[in-house]
């Protein structure tokens, strides 16, 4: 077996990555390192690239992984649900590693806990090195919520689950109740298809789908919603009246404009959930009269629980045939290829570009 990584190394936006070979690092206790099956660029992999947002330099992008256990720091290691891990177990985890014990973590936010650790965002060091996908090998640290995947799911299917739709689960569990509620998911991007999909099968009365583009808006009708509509459409304020109103937006764009109309489209008691606003962007405008006078809520989610993976697992394992999620990847890489995989992603022609390590 080698001892040996290969690495594409983020340096600096839109500077070409370079190839490291990194030895296999000494696994502390609680520590995994796993063979990485394959990775997709996320949208946020894009922002960092092309400095739409800031990140480290000097690190391994790459958050939407799967991987097969390669060595273990003992063998009494646990999943989440308390199963012992085995090496040549596939598996997925939480995109970040966080300290139980830390005060933000016993509030119930685990994503916001004191030093977090979060793959594919982090700054190499001599102890941690292969901290993201777009390797051949990531190093896992304690405290990193793993799950064994389910075997009927291919590559191309579950490597969005740590990211996309985990977040989805999350933003769900934020909303509540669906059940024979109307929802409008707003951007169809990956969050967006899995919104639909998500929404449609917790029991949603009506889904509806938003999008500045056409294709895109259309693209949702194959995953569970009924109706697809271009932004700045007034059919849907009728249609959605009709219908009883929209009682849950899932609005993934992170646009403010977009933002902001959709505070007009809830009925009373509306709940308006943000997945998407992770870049810098301008301050809303919101009117507190109108909210109060109509009930609204806002919530906003970033990242998820180790819960909401657990959950989006399960929906994936139940839904992979009906809807075609293994299709958004749309092209494949080899890993020496990542330049040339990053320039396509841009382009925005596919829902993920895979890498093959």
């Amino acid at each position: 077996m080698t001892k040996e990584a290969i690495a594409k190394v983020f340096m600096e936006p839109e500077a070409p990555f370079s190839t490291s070979t990194i030895a296999f690092p000494t696994l502390a206790q609680g520590e995994i390192l796993v063979k990485n099956n394959f990775s997709t660029i996320c949208t946020s992999d894009l922002h960092t690239f092309y400095g739409r947002r800031h990140s480290c330099s000097l690190s391994v992008l790459g958050h939407e992984i799967v991987g097969t256990i390669e060595a273990m720091a003992s063998t009494e290691m646990k999943d989440y649900y308390g199963e012992n891990l085995r090496i040549g177990d596939r598996i997925t985890w939480t995109i970040y590693a966080h300290d139980p014990d830390a005060e933000n973590a016993k509030k119930g936010y685990p994503q916001k806990s004191e030093g977090l650790y979060k793959y594919g965002h982090e700054q190499m060091n001599d102890a941690y090195q292969l901290n993201g996908g777009f390797a051949s090998h990531c190093h896992l640290r304690k405290n990193t919520t793993i799950f064994k995947l389910p075997e009927k799911l291919n590559q191309a299917e579950a490597a969005p689950l740590n990211c996309t739709h985990a977040t989805i689960a999350g933003a769900l569990r934020l909303a509540g109740n669906i059940q024979d509620k109307n929802v409008l998911v707003n951007g169809v991007g990956m969050l967006g298809l899995s919104s639909c999909a998500m929404a449609k099968e917790f029991g949603a009365s009506k889904v509806w789908a938003r999008d500045i583009d056409k294709a895109k808006a259309e693209q949702a009708l194959k995953f569970g919603a009924e109706k697809a509509f271009i932004f700045g459409d007034a059919d849907l304020k009728n249609i959605s009246q009709n219908d009883g109103g929209i009682d849950l937006i899932i609005e993934t764009s992170g646009n403010p404009n977009a933002i902001e109309d959709c505070l007009k489209q809830l009925t009373i008691g509306g709940t308006l959930v943000m997945v998407g606003a992770v870049f810098p962007q301008r301050d809303l405008s919101i009117n507190a009269e109108y909210m109060v006078r109509n009930l609204l809520s806002i919530k906003g989610l970033h990242n998820y629980k180790p819960e909401d993976l657990a959950n989006a697992i399960k929906f994936l394992e139940k839904v992979h045939e009906k809807y075609p999620f293994g299709k958004l990847v749309g092209l494949t890489f080899n890993l020496e290829a990542l330049d040339e995989a990053f320039a396509m992603a841009n382009k925005g022609n596919y829902y993920r570009v895979g890498i093959h390590p």
